[in-house]
């Protein structure tokens, strides 16, 4: 299929998402269970934020994949809608998403914020190239 190169890392992105999910949820049985915590004690997100300090990286980085995310899904779903693509595309598309688990990975295990900071700000800028990429195309096609 000639637009599997875009939808790769689109189903990646779409994993890396729900492991978060799976990551965070069990984290917060397990602190749920071990620190005797009753279900309706953390009924908001406010809470939650209390009580649930081993989850919270976890529940905010979910949060962090519906943010720039939201525009990589964009990105690609316009691209797919019009049926174009090329190397350079599908190449930012990548490193958006290799980064994207990086990020994943440093904010809900060690959370080293400046390391956490760089990754974030190249794999926007990897997002910002594909935008520029796609409305070039547009403009100039």
């Amino acid at each position: 299929m000639y637009y599997k190169p875009l939808l790769i890392p689109l189903l990646i992105q779409v994993l890396l998402t729900f492991s978060v999910w799976l990551r965070m949820y069990a984290q917060r049985i397990h602190e749920m269970r071990s620190k005797g915590i009753a279900a309706q004690q953390v009924s908001t997100r406010a809470k939650g934020r209390e009580q649930l300090l081993d989850s919270t990286a976890s529940a905010d980085n979910l949060m962090n994949q519906f943010e720039m995310p939201v525009l990589f899904y964009t990105v690609i779903l316009l691209a797919l809608i019009l049926m174009w693509q090329d190397p350079l595309l599908v190449a930012f598309s990548w490193v958006f998403v290799a980064l994207r688990i990086v990020h994943s990975i440093i904010h809900t295990t060690y959370n080293k914020v400046l390391h956490r900071f760089w990754v974030y700000i190249f794999s926007c800028g990897a997002l910002l190239c594909m935008w520029i990429r796609l409305g070039s195309y547009m403009i100039f096609a």
